[in-house]
């Protein structure tokens, strides 16, 4: 499955769908119900992520008759688009209006886990997760020790990985007090999220003070890759990879 945005004749921006079944694409088609969360005319779908066949889950953001931008998610079940909905919970942390889901990733038919960054009031942006199990989404939270982390208010999640139901792992990156962009690395044991961590021995490298895990994948439960980048000097822009097992 793929996704993504188009703009309507109203000039709005929308999101889509669109769907390939025994290597044959189906016509694209407006995500059910997206239209009634976007009256504020900007949708897009940012991640999308598919267990198996006809069952995947796809977020972004759209904007609501307020002008302010919400995260959603949608599921597939069995080929068939169920309607988008608000990532329960969100509203509730986007207090500023800044809310998206930046990438979602399933272990298997509706079980998922998503990532994306809101703004609290004038505190900046901060990140949150929110996990399906069995179907349901639960309610979006702040990601654990991430307020300690991000002083300087600007936090983003890049990339989620679920290598099994309840065992995920998301990287990302966050401003620190001196305004500083470091990179953060938070594991999901067992459905319960951990506190998130600079990614060690980033510090020493990122002398240039812009961080950040651009791509994290999980093979198996506490076994993941992350790669990102960070600048040696304001100038010289360094990769660097980290591995958990």
């Amino acid at each position: 499955s793929a996704a993504g945005q188009y703009q309507d004749r109203s000039r709005h921006r929308q999101a889509f769908v669109i769907g390939e079944v025994n290597g044959n694409w189906s016509t694209a088609k407006e995500i059910p119900g997206s239209a009634a969360l976007n009256l504020g005319g900007n949708a897009q779908i940012t991640s999308v992520s598919c267990a198996s066949a006809g069952n995947c889950s796809a977020g972004g953001q759209y904007r609501d008759r307020f002008g302010h931008t919400q995260a959603f998610i949608v599921n597939e079940m069995n080929g068939t688009w169920r309607h988008a909905k608000e990532v329960p919970g969100g509203a509730a942390l986007n207090t500023g209006g800044i809310g998206q889901i930046t990438s979602v990733s399933c272990a298997s038919a509706g079980n998922c886990s998503a990532g994306g960054s809101y703004r609290r009031g004038t505190a900046g942006a901060q990140v949150f997760v929110v996990n399906e199990l069995h179907g349901t989404w639960g309610h979006a939270k702040e990601v654990p020790g991430t307020a300690a982390l991000n002083t300087g208010g600007n936090a983003q999640i890049a990339s989620v990985s679920c290598a099994s139901a309840g065992n995920c792992s998301a990287g990302g990156s966050y401003t620190d007090v001196r305004g500083h962009l470091q990179a953060f690395v938070v594991d999901e044991v067992d459905g319960s999220w951990g506190a998130a961590e600079e990614v060690p021995g980033t510090a020493a490298l990122n002398r240039g003070g812009n961080a950040v895990v651009a791509s994290l994948s999980c093979g198996s439960a506490s076994h993941c890759s992350a790669g990102g980048y960070y600048f040696y000097t304001n100038s010289i822009q360094q990769t660097f990879v980290a591995v958990k097992s």
